[in-house]
């Protein structure tokens, strides 16, 4: 919430608006006085890094009476405030909504009592409203993330992988409650990141006779040698008679049945605090900068809107329409309707269902088909966190598809050299929450051992691949395709699914990996911004990693508050230079007496990390000093986070279920397949608002191999908002502005 008060100010101010905050609520619109107090640019400063919100929150019973509605509108037109953006669930966003509606009859009421003059009723004779949802729930429809769900996984997982540690070496099952009354997102998203053996979520209730299937599943986990069994439980979860599932019945039946030392935790409030992750701080700015555009554009018969995130678009909906279908959630699990309830809540909660029953098909049907089909998995390029999530789902999809699922060891290099091996479906027990890379990995590219490769390709009789990597997989993808002219053995599907922290696989918005580093480079500069607070005026230069591409220095700019990020797509001189030490100067006479820089590790061959430091260093001579970091291999490891977990996971079973479809096409007989049109060789990415495949050829077009990135990035429009937050003059591109969209529309197009 913090992220987008703060972008909120800023950008209001930067738009010349007079900015108010209004502490404790709603509570505090209507008792007024100390309680709405303009906001300045500092003071806003040093709160990207603080979870829940500085300028408090509060229920209040005051706003629910006309009377007490009365009084906050008395407040506002006081103030000359005829704007209200409000950050919260849909409560607090319904009531907005009324007060709108009610506004020319609060007017009325209050120049019948004499409170306000007709000038002032005249002067704020409309009240524009936007909202940004913040809930850990992630219960509104409409959005793909409210503010706030992302860091709560941050810390849920947190509590999984630690616990998972104890239970493993115990033998123990673990049930776990997590938040989630009427949503089970949350348990969800858990479930799926870190392979848990059973969910339970209020949208879709177990079937009769789950107290059996759990118990046969639990039973043949251990007997395939897993040593802890891990069941996520929604606090709202239900069974099909609308009895609450709690962690008690389940421990007590598991117990009781199977004689499992069982240990039950509920998690509780842990999930609403501490620091909120990179991708809440970047999600926040750009709603922020999105609710104050569309205050600013507003008329009278525009409909009060909420500002969202749709893939990796901000989009702005009807507020009304998205509290409908909301309720209408609520209505359709309240009637059993269940499999509708699932579809309500949007194509990231349905997606991320369907993932979770593909993996979970019952272990009965495991073994009940065979299909003759060998489908070879292999990690190309550096190591990242997420890849070992892509591959556990790839192997087990394929299992459960009847494939026979192949580890290849060291990339390519395995490839030509034969390090081969079968997977079983226990092979890749409790990969999810594993960084780097398990099968290992080698930047090695194909071309100069593609004869050896298509041998082995022969000799394995390997009639698909799944190539998980960065760059190199996507050239190495590209020369396996151009060799299949002269070696038939290489006509055969493939799929490349980019992972690199680096997110410059041309054909996807997001890599698998890319979320951890930027966590890891947030925490980082919170650390060291932090250690410069107290003591005298500091700047510090930290290097990020990234090849040429700027992705992780822009959105780790955003999410730490960077005065500057100095990337290769956004070239920069000296006079650029020369304006951002200037800025610095002018920043450390404020209140805010620190100041960061990131610097991509190729932003400019000359301008080096130790050149910026001593520039830096010797303009700053006397008002402010100097450190620099260079964070290095530190944004390669690390476990992955709950989104790289999560999208690795979607990701893997995609690509084998695409495979699976792909081999039906290309069979000839004799069990033979061919595969040489250029659709049966592509990448799997995300592009705005789905998973699609690209062909490798098509893409060709549209990449810079010089510099190893795509010739068009999403994340450059994003820049302004970086310089803006950072309190440069600059001008801000609002040609793309989101527009109306309808959710009621839209959801009949799912």
């Amino acid at each position: 919430m913090n992220a987008a008060v703060r972008a909120t100010v800023r950008v209001g101010i930067y738009t010349g608006a007079k900015v108010y905050f209004v502490h404790e609520g709603y509570q505090g619109l209507v008792d007024g006085g100390d309680n709405i107090r303009q906001a300045t640019w500092e003071s806003v400063s040093m709160m990207l890094q603080l979870g829940g919100t500085v300028i408090g929150s509060a229920r209040c019973q005051d706003f629910r009476s006309k009377e007490g509605r009365a009084k906050a509108a008395c407040n506002l037109v006081k103030l000359g405030i005829t704007n209200l953006c409000v950050i919260g669930g849909d409560g607090s966003l319904t009531g907005a909504n009324e007060f709108r509606n009610e506004w020319s009859e609060l007017l009325q009421i209050l120049l019948k009592a004499g409170k306000i003059t007709a000038e002032e009723a005249k002067r704020s004779s409309h009240l524009n409203i936007v909202g940004m949802v913040g809930s850990i729930d992630n219960d509104f429809c409409g959005t793909d993330m409210t503010i706030g769900t992302d860091s709560a996984l941050h810390r849920i997982m947190e509590v999984v992988d630690a616990i998972t540690t104890t239970a493993q070496s115990h033998q123990r099952a673990f049930i776990l409650e997590v938040m989630g009354r009427h949503c089970g997102y949350l348990a969800l998203v858990t479930a799926l990141a870190c392979g848990a053996d059973w969910v339970f979520i209020p949208e879709m209730p177990p079937d009769e006779g789950w107290e059996d299937h759990l118990c046969r599943r639990l039973t043949y986990q251990r007997s395939i040698g897993n040593r802890l069994n891990v069941i996520i439980v929604a606090e709202g979860a239900l069974d099909r008679h609308g009895k609450p599932i709690t962690c008690d019945i389940i421990k007590n039946l598991v117990t009781k049945k199977l004689s499992f030392d069982t240990r039950a935790t509920i998690l509780g409030h842990v999930q609403r605090g501490g620091t909120p992750s990179a991708f809440d701080r970047i999600l926040g700015s750009r709603m922020g900068v999105e609710a104050v555009m569309a205050l600013l554009e507003a008329t009278p018969d525009t409909p009060a809107c909420v500002v969202s995130l749709s893939g990796n678009m901000a989009v702005r909906l009807p507020l009304m329409e998205c509290v409908q279908v909301t309720k209408e959630v609520t209505k359709a699990m309240a009637e059993g309707r269940f499999e509708e309830a699932v579809k309500l809540r949007g194509k990231s909660f349905e997606n991320n269902w369907n993932t979770y029953k593909l993996l979970f098909i019952p272990f009965v049907r495991l073994y009940s088909k065979y299909s003759n089909i060998n489908i070879a998995i292999l990690n190309v390029g550096a190591p990242c966190a997420g890849m070992n999530a892509a591959v556990r789902s790839a192997v087990r999809i394929g299992i459960l598809q009847g494939h026979n699922m192949l580890a290849v060891h060291d990339g390519f290099d395995g490839l030509a050299h034969g390090t081969i091996e079968p997977m079983a479906w226990g092979y890749v027990g409790g990969w999810t929450g594993k960084g780097g890379s398990n099968l290992g990995t080698k930047r090695s590219l194909p071309a100069s051992m593609i004869e050896e490769i298509s041998l082995n390709i022969a000799k394995f009789n390997i009639h698909a691949l799944v190539i998980i990597g960065g760059f190199e997989a996507f050239v190495g993808g590209l020369e396996l395709v151009t060799a299949r002219e002269k070696f038939e053995e290489l006509c055969i599907p493939l799929v490349v699914i980019p992972a690199t922290v680096s997110n410059n696989v041309p054909g996807s918005d997001f890599s698998i990996g890319a979320d951890t580093a930027l966590n890891t480079i947030t925490t980082t500069c919170d650390r060291i911004k932090q250690s410069a607070a107290g003591t005298k005026r500091r700047v510090f230069i930290i290097e990020t990693m990234g090849g040429y591409c700027g992705y992780l220095a822009t959105m780790a700019g955003l999410a730490a508050g960077a005065d500057a990020a100095y990337i290769y797509e956004d070239p920069f001189g000296i006079h650029d230079l020369e304006t951002n030490v200037e800025h610095l100067l002018e920043k450390m006479k404020t209140t805010v007496k620190r100041g960061l820089i990131l610097r991509n590790e190729k932003c400019n061959a000359n301008y080096t990390t130790d050149f910026l430091f001593n520039l830096y260093s010797e303009e700053g001579k006397g008002v402010f000093d100097c450190r620099k970091n260079v964070l290095g291999h530190m944004q390669q490891g690390g476990t992955p986070t709950p989104f790289d977990r999560n999208f690795g996971t979607k990701m893997g079973a995609k690509a084998v279920l695409w495979l699976t479809d792909k081999l039906k096409e290309c069979y000839r007989h004799e069990g033979r397949i061919f595969a040489n049109t250029p659709d049966s060789a592509c990448v799997l990415g995300m592009k705005k608002r789905a998973m699609i495949f690209q062909p490798l050829f098509d893409l060709k077009e549209d990449t810079d191999f010089e510099h190893r990135i795509p010739k068009t990035e999403w994340w450059l429009k994003l820049r302004p908002i970086l310089k803006i937050l950072a309190k440069y003059k600059i001008s801000l591109d609002t040609s793309e502005t989101a527009t109306m969209e309808h959710v009621i529309k839209k959801r009949g197009t799912v």
